[in-house]
């Protein structure tokens, strides 16, 4: 079996099946854009789901991918086995409802035992089929896969919740009697069972069936357009023919391991620190050029731990300064054929990881030195959650990389404690993984129809004839209900590229019905929801369509301004700022945009003055339909994740030139007036901006600012509340804010009463603390009250009193004033609350330990608290233990007596 590199084996992947009629479909960016079920793209399949549940039917209908993916579920195998990466590459051939298993099969053998492609000598290869799948078995043994080499399996099944799923067929690479020392690999491999002998290369799943939750698998329908999906991991596949030991001896990683040597001083003979550094960097290094970022929550949390893990390993190889970025130009150098934009990425790249590791560089040493204190101290071999939280939020310790030194040590952690404290400070607000979803359900109705509909733009009505009926999964002749409706013209815009639908009416000479909804269907046809009024709708009806005019207005005044936004950011922020995505209703323009840099309010108000400068140039909107390459040429900016036919249409306004299919004013001055209201960080450097125009603006303004003035309000009250409270002690105070009434115009009036905001709050903190500045010179001027209540028991000076409502600090001024006087002597007080529970605070310089007194008083008030011999607090829910507590406090100052 010949040697392959890498790009040989891609290439040969890419021209077998590209020679088979399959399309080349590039490898889709590792950050899903508008699919929440995914904190990355985590296999090949992973980006043409909605052609799967068809949702859309691809251009071509067998497709060949090679994709980028990141899958961190079993991080710590990394380094340790041979083959867990949290990077890799899963090759992929697809077919949507064209071949399926017997084609399936006979490409796979074809594939890899062909003197053409990877020349395998055919016993060395073995698959595992479905038990209840006959019809797979009969094909491996008709193309020339001897029978002894297929092994049923009832776990050869696959299935994600509801919709298509079925039986997967794994192909496997015998390595020979090298890997199998003690002769049991067979019967483990038959056993599915591991063992090093047998390596999988490929799965081959035939998706066809519909999984129903409630019906047994053998009552599942079969799907109206069957699939095969196949997956297979090209790091495995160098390892093959590379006749490696691990992927991490393969020229993907060896140029990574060698530097690596460099850096430590050390030789590589399989440590698992050189694997766990080596994989995280390109893990690394792909996540930050297809726009990840490194963040607290997130896939930007799992980047980061993926840096300090990799940190931490080069540490304990002696590499004490930062060394990763430098590990940037062999990812780049070795992947340059396949993926060449990383080229441009390089240096950005770079600079985010040296960022990074300097970062961490700063808190490791301090955070590594706690934690060894804390080891160091531990009687009972585990840390607390509450300590492995302090770890992460003081010194960035990523629990992860506490659990790990620990386990190195033989120590525990209690998760479910860190968990518990991470939630209650709101440290992490998303989890760090995400579940897949399953796919949607495929509609046989909707696949099957393919009578083309055509969208007329720059028109609000016009006359149609009804071609086809739907009710929820079938095609249906006339309906007197509500239904879905195809018409053969239509200029109801279908939700896409981030625009909603139009709503509006269609009227016949027998029905009467509101259009709530427009999506497409697979085959691209507008499909109409309905609410029927009145009357029958039948097939062949012709009909009027009449759409909801104002309302586009709007909405294409929000969609052109979301174009407009982009250039503007583009032009005052910088050119590195791309679409991620973006909303557009009649209400509001939403966009979203990946941006390495940190966003100011400043930045933001100069945005909307230059998008306002151009909508007020009065500029004409111009549309073109030209080919792919053509408007790349011309500049024209596209949706980072979107995939684009050989066609396609242009949108010009003035120097903003972009890809879209949405609806557009004809000139700017129909959208009046553009004002930002909010922007918020995404994380992953991606940012949101929201805004309005024309008569929304008014309204939405009001709403961004409600928020301020309410806040505003609730502090003057406070303000009002101390002074009423200064004046009825004889004390004086001044307090004075000026408040703007202007009415909100534009993003710079949100800002001004944001500020205005924190002045106030800073002016009310202020004048709150003169207030309890002069509250407690007031009540230390006049410390009789308490003194009348001290008793002498032998020498000890004992003051125990009750008080009501009083604040701690001030209680504890009082306490350390009288303590001042007292040369052997005991203070406690019980704060009385309104509510009926009960703080305490206890003061001593004598033999009486405050902390005992405070910690026995709270457990009996059902509280808690503490302290050292000289000063403690604490506190509790009821009272009713507090005559016990004085007489306790009383016969231990006797006692001593």
């Amino acid at each position: 079996m010949k040697y392959m590199s890498h790009d040989d084996i891609r290439n040969t992947w890419f021209r077998f099946f590209e020679e088979k009629g399959h399309k080349k479909y590039e490898s889709a960016p590792l950050i899903p854009i508008q699919d929440d079920s995914l904190l990355w793209i985590n296999a090949g399949v992973a980006p043409l789901k909605k052609y799967f549940d068809g949702r859309e039917v691809p251009e071509s209908r067998r497709i060949v991918n090679i994709q980028k993916c990141i899958r961190t579920n079993d991080i710590d195998n990394v380094g340790i086995t041979k083959r867990h990466q949290t990077f890799f590459e899963m090759m992929g051939n697809f077919s949507i409802g064209d071949y399926f298993k017997k084609e399936a099969i006979a490409y796979a053998f074809e594939l890899l035992t062909s003197e053409n492609y990877f020349a395998i000598d055919k016993n060395l290869i073995y698959v595992t089929v479905y038990t209840e799948d006959q019809e797979a078995k009969e094909e491996w043994i008709q193309v020339g896969l001897s029978e002894d080499h297929i092994i049923p399996l009832e776990e050869n099944f696959w299935e994600i919740g509801e919709g298509p799923c079925g039986p997967d067929s794994e192909i496997f690479f015998d390595r020979g009697e090298k890997y199998d020392p003690d002769g049991q690999a067979f019967e483990k491999f038959k056993n599915d069972e591991d063992q090093e002998r047998y390596v999988e290369i490929w799965n081959n799943v035939f998706s066809q069936f519909n999984s129903k939750e409630g019906v047994q698998r053998k009552d599942y329908q079969e799907l109206p357009s069957k699939n095969i999906d196949t997956g297979a991991g090209l790091e495995r596949w160098c390892c093959i023919f590379q006749n490696v030991d691990s992927n991490f001896e393969t020229d993907l990683f060896r140029p990574i391991i060698a530097h690596i040597e460099k850096l430590s001083s050390f030789s590589y003979t399989g440590q698992k620190e050189f694997k766990i550094i080596a994989d995280h960097i390109r893990a690394i290094t792909f996540a930050l050029a297809d726009g990840a970022s490194f963040d607290n929550i997130g896939r930007g949390y799992v980047l980061r731990r993926l840096l300090r893990r990799s940190v931490r390993n080069g540490k304990a190889m002696g590499i004490e300064c930062p060394f990763l970025y430098k590990l940037v130009t062999d990812v780049v150098e070795v992947m340059k054929e396949a993926y060449p934009y990383l080229r441009e990425k390089e240096k950005e790249v770079e600079t985010l990881v040296i960022e990074e590791e300097k970062l961490f560089l700063k808190t490791l040493e301090a955070g590594e030195k706690r934690l060894k204190e804390l080891v160091e101290s531990s009687e009972t071999k585990e840390i607390s959650g509450e300590e492995a939280f302090k770890l992460y939020d003081t010194y960035g310790f990523p629990f992860e990389l506490t659990e790990e030194y620990l386990k190195e040590l033989g120590f525990r952690v209690s998760k479910e404690e860190f968990e518990k404290y991470m939630k209650a400070q709101k440290e992490l607000a998303k989890k760090n993984a995400k579940i897949v979803n399953s796919m949607a359900s495929q509609k046989k109705a909707l696949l099957e129809f393919v009578e083309p509909s055509e969208f007329v733009y720059y028109t609000y009505r016009l006359k149609s004839t009804v071609s086809a009926i739907f009710s929820e999964d079938n095609k249906i002749s006339s309906s007197s209900e509500d239904c879905y409706v195809a018409t053969k013209r239509t200029c109801f815009y279908a939700e896409s590229g981030g625009q909603v639908s139009d709503t509006g009416m269609i009227l016949g000479e027998h029905f009467k019905a509101h259009v709530i909804d427009v999506f497409k269907a697979p085959n691209g046809q507008h499909i109409h929801k309905l609410k029927l009024l009145e009357g029958t709708i039948s097939e062949g009806e012709e009909c009027e369509l009449v759409l909801d005019k104002d309302r586009r207005m709007k909405i294409q005044a929000n969609h052109s301004s979301a174009h407009i936004l982009q250039y503007a950011l583009q032009q005052i922020i910088s050119t590195k700022i791309h679409q991620a995505g973006s909303y557009v209703d009649d209400e509001k323009v939403r966009f979203d945009f990946v941006y390495p840099g940190k966003l100011t309010d400043e930045k933001l108000i100069e945005v909307e003055h230059f998008a306002n400068n151009m909508i007020k140039s009065d500029i004409i909107t111009s549309t073109e339909v030209m080919p792919l390459e053509q408007a790349k040429k011309l500049g024209a900016m596209a949706l980072f994740s979107e995939k684009y036919g050989d066609t396609v249409r242009v949108v010009k306004i003035g120097k903003s030139i972009e890809l879209c299919g949405g609806t557009h004013v004809a000139n700017t001055k129909e959208i009046g007036n553009l004002a930002i209201y909010s922007w918020e960080s995404k994380g992953s450097n991606i940012y949101r901006i929201e805004g309005a125009t024309g008569k929304q603006i008014e309204k939405a303004l009001y709403q961004a600012i409600q928020p301020y003035n309410d806040e505003k309000l609730k502090q003057l009250m406070k303000a009002r509340e101390i002074l009423e409270e200064t004046k009825k002690h004889g004390l004086k105070l001044e307090f004075n804010v000026d408040i703007t009434d202007e009415e909100p115009t534009s993003y710079k009036d949100i800002v001004y009463h944001r500020n205005e905001l924190q002045t106030v709050q800073e002016e009310v903190k202020q004048l709150e603390k003169k207030y309890q500045s002069l509250k407690e010179k007031l009540a230390l001027q006049n410390l009789d009250i308490y003194k009348d209540h001290i008793e002498n028991i032998d020498g000890i000076e004992l003051l125990i009193m009750t008080v009501d409502n009083q604040e701690m600090n001030l209680l504890k001024s009082i306490a350390d004033t009288l303590m001042n006087e007292m040369k052997k002597g005991f203070i406690f007080f019980i704060n009385q609350k309104g509510d009926g529970s009960v703080n305490f605070i206890a003061k001593s310089n004598c033999f009486i330990s405050a902390g005992e007194i405070v910690k026995e008083a709270s457990l009996l008030s059902e509280g808690n608290g503490g302290g050292s011999p000289t000063f403690a607090q604490g506190g509790g829910k009821t009272k009713n233990a507090i005559p016990e507590m004085i007489e306790k406090i009383k016969k231990v100052a006797k006692a001593h007596e």
